[in-house]
């Protein structure tokens, strides 16, 4: 952000108490992801914080610094669990039921990281700070398209199963759940996934 004196870009630098910097981080994202990001103000983020705005570069330069580090970090968590289901040499259901499950968890987890990257990562793409979301997209795209054409090639989905409008159906359900699902509710993560695939596989799955 211009105008912050270099001391505070030294101090925001310095990345100090990373307890309370991640506690910065959630406040951060809750406030983004209600407001929007360009309507959301340092001074907002930091009156939810308890904290004066110019105190808030103690931890970090800029919003911008705070929501790259949310959606990064978030995208890291994520696709660290993908990649280890797809290490695991899993058939195409038993990938597809993985994948779900593991995004459930990082619903559960990242709850206001995903609704901002939802709404504002189309948008946010076109900055050089954000390039890695639209990475993200294409890589997303090709690990859930990839799993549901290798089902149908393998016969475990249905011949006839149009696999990119089942991706985007699958996607769009999956991903929505973040605008109500609430950690700590009646389901944990994992039952709600079980939930979804016993009424999507029962759709798609070839029949014994």
């Amino acid at each position: 952000m211009t105008g912050v004196p270099n001391s505070k870009q030294t101090a925001a630098n310095s990345n100090p108490a990373p307890e309370r910097r991640r506690a910065l981080l959630a406040t951060a994202a809750e406030v983004f992801a209600a407001q929007g990001y360009d309507a959301t103000t340092v001074r907002r983020i930091a009156d939810e914080a308890g904290l004066l705005a110019g105190s808030l570069y103690y931890h970090f330069d800029s919003k911008e610094s705070m929501l790259d580090e949310i959606l990064s970090g978030f995208l890291e968590e994520l696709w660290t669990g993908y990649d280890a289901v797809l290490g695991a040499g899993l058939g195409p259901r038993e990938t597809l039921e993985a994948l779900v499950t593991e995004s459930f968890r990082e619903i559960d987890r990242h709850r206001f990281a995903v609704a901002i990257y939802q709404k504002e990562s189309r948008r946010l793409a076109d900055r050089p700070r954000f390039a890695y979301l639209a990475d993200s997209w294409r890589r997303f795209e090709r690990v859930w398209l990839g799993t549901l054409e290798r089902g149908v090639a393998e016969r475990a989905f249905r011949a006839d199963l149009d696999a990119r409008l089942t991706y985007r159906f699958l996607r769009d359900t999956v991903w929505v759940a973040a605008s109500w699902y609430r950690p700590g509710g009646a389901h944990a993560p994992e039952e709600i996934a079980r939930q979804y695939l016993s009424m999507v596989l029962d759709g798609i799955a070839v029949r014994e």
